[in-house]
């Protein structure tokens, strides 16, 4: 199993802990069910988010 669908597994186990909170919990735990599904993309290597995370100092060069 890969590590992104594991980290959706993950959030989506949140989903269901906060959930009995209402409509606003679910859709937080949707939330981070796809914050889990992006770091578990990251770990596996698939999605490279350095574009994005580096600094302006960092392109001068």
């Amino acid at each position: 199993m890969s590590l992104s669908i594991l980290g959706l597994f993950a959030g989506l186990l949140l989903t269901i802990a906060v959930a009995a909170g209402g409509w606003w919990f679910f859709l937080l735990g949707i939330v981070l069910a796809v914050f889990g599904f992006i770091i578990g993309k990251v770990l596996d290597g698939e999605l490279d988010l350095s574009p994005y995370l580096s600094s302006r100092s960092s392109r001068e060069r």
